[in-house]
């Protein structure tokens, strides 16, 4: 089966950038682009909203709007539309589910808005089986431009960080863009060291080499999957999450693994991840393990 590109959409100039940017994606991935508007009926006292047909009409008028431009630049890409009454957080959440990715707008260095008010922001990414890539408000195709690198962040095993580097390699293909794979690492305390973990720091030639290798090794079998791509290995001492917004000013897309896990406040998805999605300019992807 092949699964669209889904673009959530609110009509706010945050969720037409997100929009545009997944059209570009579906075009170059050669894939159908679905787009999903999550509503609600409301009555208010104020105001005279109509009915729920009248404000359904008014939701599927927004979302034609939204398309229009888009249909005009990609005349040969197929669209889909789906009105969906249902929470936001449900209706985007199952809409990944069937997507190839689910992409979304969000807005300055701050929280998400639109329909990712607070918690619905946190529980669609931390909740969501596929991967969810955030687009900022005024993101330009011009940014996609040859030169800029697919940023890739990589930690522990190969098995931990294969669906990042999975989807970093797959957007690499089809933009003809390099992967930079970034490891970062921290000196651990010292009652952290073992016999068996000192015997493989020695062997290793130190901390660096050591995990120098641990990159190679979660690249190696990208690199044979995908012979054409370039790819950069960086490994630099300091915080994951500061290691890769240094780097992200170079990226056309920003590649994190999810870390998602629940708490007695609701969903979280991990330091890193949050970090860079409130703090990169470009866009960004989360990505969940298998």
């Amino acid at each position: 089966m092949t699964r669209p590109i889904t673009a959530g959409v609110d009509g706010s100039e945050e969720s037409l950038a997100a929009l545009a940017w997944a059209g570009r994606e579906a075009e170059r991935r050669r894939l159908p682009l679905r787009v999903v508007h999550a509503w609600r009926f409301e009555v208010h006292d104020a105001f005279d909203l109509g009915d729920r047909d009248a404000q359904q009409q008014l939701v599927r008028d927004a979302a034609a709007e939204a398309l229009r431009d888009l249909t005009e630049r990609h005349p040969d890409l197929k669209v889909t539309t789906d009105v969906v009454e249902d929470s936001a957080a449900r209706a985007l959440a199952a809409a990944a589910a069937d997507a190839e990715m689910l992409v979304l707008g969000s807005r300055g260095r701050g929280a998400l808005i639109g329909f990712l008010l607070g918690s619905v922001g946190r529980q669609v990414i931390a909740e969501a089986v596929r991967p969810v890539v955030l687009v900022r408000a005024g993101d330009e195709p011009a940014a996609e431009a040859a030169g800029r690198e697919v940023v890739v962040g990589q930690h522990g095993t190969p098995e931990d960080s294969a669906e990042a580097l999975r989807f970093a390699f797959e957007t690499a293909v089809a933009r003809g863009a390099t992967v930079r794979a970034v490891r970062a690492w921290t000196l651990p305390p010292v009652f952290g060291y073992s016999p068996g973990s000192l015997k493989l720091l020695d062997e290793a030639g130190g901390l660096e080499p050591y995990e120098a290798k641990g990159l190679a090794d979660a690249l190696r079998p990208w690199r044979e999957r995908f012979p054409d791509v370039p790819v950069v290995e960086q490994v630099e001492m300091g915080s994951a999450g500061q290691v890769l917004l240094s780097v992200a000013g170079r990226a056309q897309l920003v590649v994190v693994g999810r870390r998602a896990r629940r708490t007695a406040v609701g969903a979280r998805i991990g330091s890193v991840a949050h970090g860079v999605l409130h703090h990169a300019d470009c866009p960004v992807a989360v990505v969940p393990p298998a």
